[in-house]
C-alpha cells in the first residue's frame, strides 16, 4: 500500500503458512502452490516416474535380476531379493554363495527424497537443483570428494534362462554378466555410459545413475506385450507360467492355477512341482500345490482312484500327506500293478514303503484266510458237524469252503511254451500288462507287441503263439500277487447281505442247484434248512473279515466302497513314519 505523501510502500504479509518465510514471499508461495499441483500431472519422458518397488520389480531394494526368455522372444523379467530366494531355493542359495557367485557391483539406487533421486512426491525440482549446485560448487576446486562421488554400490546377480546345446537339455537359469548379452544402454539393467566415455568422473557417475533408473523403468514394462513378436507356443506359455508361479509362491502370492478343471490343474501342478524340484524349492511350492488340489475335494478323491500312480508322485513332490496317503492305499491294494511305472517315477524309498505295506497286507490276509477255512457249524449239542451227525449241515460247510477256495486262490502262473528250435521272433503278450502306468489289474489289459511281429497275449499273462527265444521262453513270468485277485472276494465276504458287488454270494439259486445234485435230499424243507445254515456261515465270515473292511480312504468316507466301485482291499494303515520326506 502506498501513502499519499509519497512514502515508501508497505507490504502486508499474510500468514507464514501461505506466503512463506523468504524475502520474495509472493513468489515463494506461488512456487509452492504450483509445485504441489505439478505432482498430480504426468510428464512425457518419465520425469515424474516413481520406480516400482513391488513384485515382480523391486527397483529400490532388489538385487537379483532374472530374465526368463523363450525362443519366440517373449520374456518375463524379475528383480527380486537374494535373501528371499536363498531361503526358498537351495539352487539360489548355492549359486549366490561366495564359491559360485558372479555378482556385479552397481550403484545403489537413492531413495526418494534424497539427492539424485527421481523427482517424486517427497522432493521438488528446486530442492534437487539447489542440492546439486551446492554440492557441485566446491571452494577448493573439487579436491575433496563430495557425496555424489562417494556413491554407494551393492552386489547384484543376473540370471538368464539357458536352453543348453543338446536336444535333451533342460532349460535352466544360469548366471551371466551384463556384458555377456550387451543390450542398448537404455535397456540395460545395470548400464552406464559405454566404455571409453570421456566425460568427467562426476558426469560419469551421474549418467550411470540416470541410465540405471531408465533401465528400471524399461524393466517394469512387460516385454511379452510387444506386438511384433509371434504368439508363444503352448510349451513356451507353460514355461513362462511355471516360472512366474514359482516366484509368486516365494513372495507369498497365490499361484495362477486352474481352479475349475481338475485335469488341467493336475497338469499345471505337476509341471510346477517339476520346476520346483529342479531348483530345490519343493518345501515352499509343495504346500501351495497341496492347498490348491485339496480344494477339489470329492473330485480329487475320484481322480486319485483312477490314476493312483500319477497322484502318488504328485503327493510325494508336494509333500502332501493327504494326497500321498490316498494314492498309497490304492497302489498297495492293487500291488504289483504298475510296479514298473512306480520304480521309474519314484525313488527307491517310496518303493520300499509300498512293498512293506503290501507284505503287511498279505500277512493280514493270510491270517484271516486261515480262520475262514476253519469255520464250521455245530449240532444242537455243540458238536462239530460231520457226515455222521449232520450230513446236510456238513454239505453246507463243504459248499462254503469250496466257494472260498475257488475265489481266494490266485490264478496259476503262466506256463511258457518250450520250443526246441528257438530262432523265430515273436510277440510277448500282456503278461506284464500289470506294469502299465494306468495301474491295470495284473490279470487283464491289452496286449503289447514284442520285439518282432507275432501273436499277441490273451490278457492273462500267457505267452503268444511263438516264443521269442528258447532262453527267454524258459524264464517263468512273475507270479500274480494275491492282493490283485482276492480283494473282490473279501469285499463280498465282508459286505452286508445283498450289498456286495454281485449282490451277495451263494444265494438261493446256487443252493438249489447244489442240492439238486443229490435228488434224494432235494426237498423244500431241506432247501430252507440248507440256506439257513449257509447264512450262518456267511455271518461268521463277515465278522472274521471285518479287519480287512476298514479303510482310510477319503473316497470311501464320502461314497462308501461299494458306491465307489472299489474291489481291492483298502485297509492299509499309513502312519507318520510312512511318509518318506519325514526322514529324507
Amino acid at each position: 500500500m502506498v501513502h499519499s505523501d509519497g512514502g515508501t510502500s508497505l507490504t502486508l504479509r499474510g500468514p507464514s503458512s501461505v506466503v512463506g518465510t523468504s524475502s520474495s514471499g509472493r513468489a515463494s508461495g506461488l512456487h509452492s502452490s504450483s509445485r504441489s499441483r505439478r505432482y498430480n500431472r504426468s510428464h512425457a519422458g518419465g520425469s515424474s516416474f516413481v520406480p516400482q518397488n513391488e513384485f515382480p520389480i523391486f527397483s529400490q531394494s532388489g538385487d537379483v535380476e532374472i530374465v526368463v526368455r523363450v525362443p519366440s522372444g517373449h520374456e518375463n523379467r524379475y528383480l527380486l531379493h537374494r535373501h528371499i530366494l536363498t531361503r526358498c531355493s537351495g539352487f539360489f542359495e548355492a549359486s549366490t554363495s561366495s564359491e559360485w557367485s558372479r555378482a556385479q557391483a552397481v550403484p545403489e539406487p537413492p531413495t526418494p527424497g534424497t539427492a539424485g533421486a527421481i523427482e517424486g512426491p517427497k522432493s521438488s525440482g528446486g530442492e534437487l537443483a539447489r542440492l546439486d549446485s551446492s554440492r557441485g560448487d566446491s571452494s577448493d576446486g573439487g579436491s575433496k570428494p563430495n557425496s555424489m562421488e562417494l556413491t554407494r554400490t551393492k552386489k547384484r546377480w543376473r540370471y538368464e534362462l539357458d536352453y543348453g546345446s543338446g536336444d535333451n537339455d533342460i532349460p535352466m537359469l544360469v548366471q551371466k554378466e551384463e556384458s555377456s548379452n550387451p543390450p542398448p544402454v537404455s535397456n540395460s539393467m545395470f548400464g552406464g555410459p559405454p566404455p571409453g566415455h570421456s566425460a568427467s568422473r562426476h558426469s560419469h557417475r551421474k549418467s550411470a545413475s540416470h541410465s540405471f533408473f531408465r533401465s528400471v523403468a524399461n524393466l517394469a514394462l512387460p516385454a511379452t506385450h510387444a506386438p511384433s513378436l509371434p504368439p508363444p507356443t503352448p510349451e513356451e506359455r507353460d514355461l513362462l507360467r511355471d516360472y512366474d508361479n514359482l516366484f509368486r509362491i516365494m513372495y507369498n502370492y497365490p499361484p495362477v492355477l486352474d481352479g475349475v478343471d481338475i485335469a488341467n490343474a493336475y497338469v499345471e501342478c505337476k509341471s510346477l512341482l517339476t520346476l520346483a524340484d529342479q531348483y530345490d524349492a519343493l518345501a515352499v511350492v509343495g504346500a501351495r500345490v497341496d492347498h490348491h488340489m485339496l480344494q477339489f475335494q470329492s473330485r480329487l478323491w475320484k481322480q486319485i482312484a483312477k490314476y493312483p500312480i500319477s497322484y502318488l508322485r504328485l503327493g510325494y513332490l508336494a509333500r502332501s500327506k493327504v494326497i500321498f496317503q490316498e494314492a498309497l492305499i490304492h497302489v498297495v491294494g492293487q500291488w504289483p500293478a504298475g510296479e514298473r511305472s512306480i520304480r521309474a517315477a519314484l525313488p527307491e524309498s517310496v518303493v520300499d514303503i509300498i512293498e512293506d505295506k503290501a507284505d503287511e497286507l498279505e500277512e493280514t490276509v493270510s491270517r484271516i484266510e486261515a480262520r475262514l477255512f476253519r469255520l464250521t457249524l455245530t449240532t444242537r449239542t455243540g458238536e462239530r458237524v460231520t457226515p455222521a451227525n449232520g450230513y446236510l449241515e456238513w454239505l453246507a460247510v463243504s459248499l462254503f469252503r469250496q466257494w472260498l477256495a475257488e475265489n481266494t486262490t490266485p490264478p496259476p502262473p503262466p506256463v511258457p511254451e518250450r520250443r526246441g528250435g528257438g530262432g523265430g521272433s515273436g510277440g510277448v503278450g500282456a503278461g506284464n500288462a500289470r506294469d502299465t502306468a494306468g495301474g491295470a489289474r495284473g490279470r487283464g489289459g491289452s496286449s503289447s507287441s514284442g520285439s518282432g511281429s507275432g501273436g499277441s497275449g490273451d490278457g492273462h499273462g500267457r505267452l503268444g503263439s511263438h516264443a521269442h527265444s528258447h532262453a527267454q521262453a524258459a524264464t517263468p513270468a512273475p507270479a500274480v500277487s494275491p492282493l490283485a485277485s482276492v480283494g473282490r472276494t473279501y469285499r463280498l465276504l465282508g459286505a452286508a447281505p445283498g450289498a456286495g458287488p454281485d449282490k451277495g454270494y451263494l444265494g438261493h439259486d446256487e443252493c438249489k442247484r447244489f442240492l439238486k445234485l443229490t435228488p434224494e435230499l432235494y426237498t423244500r424243507d431241506n432247501l430252507r434248512k440248507f440256506e439257513k445254515r449257509i447264512e450262518e456261515l456267511k455271518a461268521m465270515a463277515r465278522e472274521v473279515v471285518r479287519p480287512l473292511m476298514g479303510g482310510g480312504l477319503e473316497l470311501e468316507s464320502i461314497h462308501g466302497a461299494g458306491a465307489a466301485g472299489i474291489g481291492y482291499l483298502t485297509c492299509t494303515t499309513v502312519r507318520d513314519r510312512d511318509f518318506p520326506w519325514e526322514y529324507e
